[in-house]
């Protein structure tokens, strides 16, 4: 007799058990006390549900995801809702220089490198270990010269649900040869719960705890400027609808097709964790908070989300989601002045990130 209870994200773990190059993937689903969900797998560290209350007790997942491994392989979007690297973000035209050589990545976004490039985290099955009810710990070493990159980096992620309804995301690499690492999660939010049609984001309320931000241009690449938020369509220090100026008639938001951008989180020390940003839908009452060791925060609007299909269902239409990507500043190999995201031999790359869920009613 199977005792084991129903998931509240309904996904089937036998959906999410295939063999991709002769390892076995598979669905893990996180569960605090309350009897809230986070379910994950093990190809791309994929989180497909976040199953938190309304202020009325009534479930949704609040996170946009498949409901099978093949749709989560063949994604129309290929970094829903996954874990990213080597390098978060993107490097203009995929080059860097590290110890006098110049290192060439593969372009995947136009004529720039992003998110670790076509076969980057986002596509390896990690060995994962069960920890607990409520933890999971995935692992991956990235050979020397994958997707372009120096050394050999081994990474491990660690994904835990708390009694306090916080998503912890714990990085940690090291690498035999010095290279540049940037570890990120890429997912995309709907605390109004996904649905078909998944709602915009536009009446979220958001608050950023950032007096600056990085200029792009129309290619999404850092100008190198640190500008400040005030008087622009970038200051979210008080809480407003995203909603309210993602269509300003200004430069900085045309180039990103509305939000997406990275901010500075404000810090008292470098690498202390931190508030940096909250979420709340005023229609559920649910809210989720971010804190993270990191200096930036990339806010992406699901710009290009193009209505594609998810989880039971469920679309995902264009700025249907939200996303918080913890990380150092994108394109940092080519400024000298942005927090370094280089990583030497004995050295151990560290980043904690959390996703806290709540009820403000």
């Amino acid at each position: 007799m199977n005792t084991e209870p129903a998931n509240k994200c309904g996904l089937k773990r036998e959906d999410f058990q295939t063999t991709v190059n002769g390892k076995k993937t598979d669905l893990f689903v996180l569960r605090n006390k309350q009897g809230n969900e986070v379910a994950v797998t093990n190809y791309g560290g994929a989180v497909v549900a976040i199953m938190m209350p309304d202020k009325d007790g009534n479930y949704a997942n609040l996170i946009q995801g498949h409901d099978n491994i093949q749709d989560v392989i063949n994604s129309p979007e290929p970094f829903l809702s996954v874990l990213i690297g080597r390098y978060g973000n993107r490097i203009k035209e995929g080059k860097f220089i590290l110890h006098g050589k110049e290192y060439q990545l593969a372009c995947n976004d136009g004529p720039n490198h992003l998110h670790g490039g076509p076969t980057g985290f986002h596509t390896k099955v990690w060995d994962a270990t069960r920890m607990s009810d409520s933890a999971v710990v995935l692992k991956y070493t990235s050979p020397y010269g994958e997707e372009g990159f120096t050394g050999e980096l081994t990474v491990w992620v660690a994904y835990t649900l708390t009694d306090d309804n916080e998503f912890v995301i714990k990085y940690q690499a090291t690498t035999n040869k010095t290279t540049i690492c940037n570890l990120t999660h890429h997912a995309f939010f709907s605390i109004q719960g996904i649905a078909n049609p998944t709602p915009t984001v536009d009446n979220i309320i958001c608050e950023v705890n950032a007096n600056y931000y990085l200029p792009i241009d129309k290619y999404s690449i850092p100008t190198g400027e640190i500008l400040k938020v005030e008087g622009t369509p970038f200051d979210f220090r008080t809480p407003k609808p995203i909603g309210q100026d993602i269509n300003a008639d200004n430069e900085q938001i045309k180039n990103g097709q509305g939000y997406d951008h990275n901010y500075v989180l404000n810090k008292t020390e470098e690498g202390e964790l931190s508030f940096a940003a909250r979420i709340k839908d005023p229609v559920s009452c649910r809210t989720m908070e971010v804190y993270t060791t990191e200096p930036g925060l990339q806010i992406y609007t699901g710009n290009f989300l193009a209505g594609i299909s998810g989880q039971f269902g469920a679309t995902f239409p264009r700025r249907s989601a939200v996303c918080f990507e913890a990380q150092k500043f994108p394109d940092t190999p080519n400024h000298t002045y942005f927090p370094s995201c280089r990583l030497n031999p004995g050295e151990t790359y560290t980043q904690k990130t959390i996703y806290k869920f709540g009820i403000d009613k």
